[in-house]
Parts: C-alpha cells; sequence; structure tokens
C-alpha cells in the first residue's frame, strides 16, 4: 500500500500505534507536538502511553472488535514492539497504512528469519545454527566447538530466552534447560563494544543515519548510550553503510534500529534488528535535530525526512528499577537536576520491580568522558 501524503496540524488524521509501552507514550507525545491525534492499542496490559493518548483501545491483540476499532479510529499506523501477531498486523495493512510493514516485522520478530534475511544478503553476522531437536543441537555445538549462545527464536528481547554455552555442556542437559523450544544456536563473539545505528527510510526510498551509540548493558539490560560512539571514523561509516543495506534489503519503511558487535580489528557483525524506535535511540529526544519518533510519524504520515543531525554529544542512561528504593518510591533526583545539561524522561509507570525500565535522562556536554563520570556518580548514589 503507497503512502498518502498528510500533514501536521490537520486533525482529521490519527497515528495509530500498537503497543502502549513507554515508546508507544512518546511516539503519542511526538504526534501531540506534531498536532496530530494518536490512537493507542494496549493488548490489554498495563500501558504508559494511556495517560498521553488521544484514544486508547486496551483490548488483546488478537481481538477482532479491537481490530475494528482500531481502523476505524486510525489514518495510518506504526508499532512500538515486534511481539505482536502477524495476523493482527496484516488485518491492519489490509484497511490502512502500516510502517513498517508485517513482512518486515516478521523478519525482525524472529531469531531464525532475521539470521537468514542476513545470511542471504550477504550482511555480516554472527556463526548460527538453527536447533529443532536435540540432534541438532549435538551436532550444532560439535561443529561449534566453542561457547555460544543459544536463543529462542521467537520472542526474546533484553537477554530473555538465551542460554550461554562454554561449549562442554552435555548437550541433553543443556537441551531440558532450555526447555526444548525451536532455538538458534549463535557462535560467541569476543567483541571490543557494542553499537547501534537508528536509520529512517521514506516510501520514496530516500535513507538517513543517525551518528553510531556505544552501548553498554548491566544485568543484559541497556545500561548506558554514549553518542557518538568511541570508534574510529572508518567504523562509524562502515555501521552506517550496514544499517542503509539492511533498511534497503527489507524494503523498510520507518525508524529501524539495528544493533553491531564491534570487533578488535574493527570489524562489525550485525546481532539485533528492532524494526521501531530503539532504545539506544533515547537520546535523539535531546541531542538531535528530529527525534527518532518524530521521523517514525514523519514516515508513516508522507512527510520530508527531518535532520539526523546530533546537537550534542550525550550519554543517555537508563533509569531502571533497582534505583527506586521502593516500588512506588522514585529516586531523589535532586543531584540528576543538579548537573548541568541533564533531561529527564519518566514513563508514568506505577510499580518500579527488577530492572524494569522506568525512565532515562539524557546528559548532554562537550565531552563524553566527562558526562560518563557525572552519570556513574548519579548511579553509585542511587544503588548505595
Amino acid at each position: 500500500m503507497s503512502a498518502s501524503v498528510f500533514f501536521p496540524l490537520d486533525k482529521q488524521q490519527a497515528v495509530g500505534v500498537i503497543g502502549g509501552g513507554q515508546l508507544g507514550r512518546m511516539l503519542a507525545l511526538a504526534a501531540r507536538r506534531m498536532g496530530v491525534r494518536s490512537v493507542v492499542w494496549t493488548g490489554g496490559l498495563e500501558a504508559p502511553a494511556v495517560e498521553v493518548a488521544d484514544d486508547v483501545i486496551d483490548l488483546p491483540f488478537d481481538s477482532p472488535e479491537a481490530l475494528e476499532q482500531f481502523c476505524s479510529l486510525a489514518t495510518v499506523a506504526t508499532v512500538e514492539f515486534e511481539n505482536i501477531p502477524l495476523a493482527t498486523l496484516q488485518g491492519v495493512e489490509k484497511c490502512i497504512g502500516l510502517f513498517p510493514s508485517p513482512s518486515a516485522v516478521g523478519i525482525c520478530q524472529n531469531r531464525e528469519r532475521e539470521k537468514n534475511f542476513l545470511r542471504e544478503h550477504g550482511i555480516p553476522c554472527t556463526w548460527f545454527r538453527v536447533i529443532e531437536t536435540l540432534d541438532d543441537l549435538r551436532s550444532a555445538m560439535a561443529e561449534l566447538n566453542g561457547p555460544g549462545v543459544l536463543k529462542t527464536a521467537a520472542f526474546g528481547y533484553d537477554g530473555k530466552g538465551q542460554l550461554k554455552l562454554e561449549g562442554n555442556e552435555d548437550p541433553a542437559s543443556a537441551w531440558e534447560e532450555f526447555g526444548k523450544q525451536r532455538a538458534v544456536l549463535e557462535g560467541w563473539v569476543p567483541f571490543e563494544k557494542e553499537i547501534s545505528v537508528m536509520v529512517v527510510r521514506a516510501a520514496d526510498g530516500e535513507v538517513k543515519t543517525y551518528d553510531p551509540a556505544e552501548n553498554r548493558h548491566r544485568k543484559h539490560i541497556l545500561d548506558v548510550s554514549i553518542v557518538p560512539a568511541r570508534i574510529s571514523p572508518e567504523t562509524s561509516a562502515k555501521a552506517r553503510e550496514l544499517a542503509q543495506q539492511v533498511a534497503v534489503a527489507l524494503d523498510y519503511r520507518g525508524i529501524l534500529g539495528v544493533e553491531f558487535f564491534v570487533n578488535h580489528d574493527g570489524s562489525l557483525v550485525v546481532n539485533e534488528m528492532a524494526p521501531r524506535p530503539h532504545n539506544s535511540g533515547h537520546h535523539t529526544l535531546d541531542a538531535c535535530a528530529t527525534s527518532q519518533f518524530e521521523q517514525q510519524l514523519r514516515v508513516a504520515l508522507g512527510l520530508p525526512l527531518g535532520s539526523t543531525k546530533l546537537v550534542s554529544p550525550c550519554v543517555m542512561l537508563n533509569l531502571l528499577g533497582d534505583f527506586w528504593p521502593a516500588e512506588t518510591q522514585p529516586p531523589d533526583w535532586t543531584n540528576l537536576m543538579k548537573t548541568d545539561g541533564s533531561v529527564l524522561h519518566l514513563y508514568g509507570k506505577r510499580r518500579a520491580t527488577g530492572m524494569r525500565k522506568m525512565g532515562h535522562a539524557t546528559l548532554l556536554g562537550n565531552d563524553v568522558d566527562a558526562i560518563l563520570k557525572d552519570v556513574e556518580c548519579l548511579k553509585n548514589g542511587w544503588l548505595a
């Protein structure tokens, strides 16, 4: 379906967002800034986007009634996370424009399809084998002959659905522990850094990329993103080139996150793809000329792409649940507020549990190493 040309400040247009989490919230806020109505389909879960959306459909994603309501209220649609039934996405696409397409989301939501897509298009990725049975796992472990990660073929994120293997385990025990699920065994990459590139592609084929972000994780959850990434200009340019290659091969429409491992020699391997705004792109709200959320809406509404210029170096800090002294008691934000160049974003979630993403802070400055010192001081204070 080709994109219609819509314009901001036209109240007859409404962007539908499938999913009601923090990404949906930020999409709805971006729509409000642009003077466009938003319709959020929550899936029937506690949804931070509800507080800021113009219309809310609080029903499961497999509900025919919800699909009908959504398509009657929205004039165009997008997704805020990838783990949505393909049948639902296809049903939306039959009624209104959906960006990105079900086919693109379907590839990215399943590791098996994602890895095969990368290999088929000559895009560097980790060694992998598809695992359906114990015999498959036994054979793949023998071929790999070293450390790897066993990952569920579908519905895995933030470290969930993964089992690290050193290579000397008993395959039968590992298969039992993993739950005998269809999986992908990936070779372990002894990388130097992890980076990501946000790439946006319009319906007319125009493509733009943001500066690569250098990502650090804590307990498998993104901890901080450093922008620009501390990599060579050649590695940065190659990452942007590969991200564009992925977007073109997918015939993608919208914002896409492409995650890379950076090897010690500067070479790159694509790790994962996210067909939506991405946690490592949150800094674009404060540090770039156009945010990743506005870019997504621009594509959906048939508007020209915005500038991806980095206005200020920055560090994005995820505010995770373990910073909260109690489930409903937020941290003391005083020191953050006293830090020059700091911007606080909270997602409106009622309870802080475990490593739940409760918000993020962006700290702007001229020197990312100096900003990182401020970030570590803030984290130490909240975790003390």
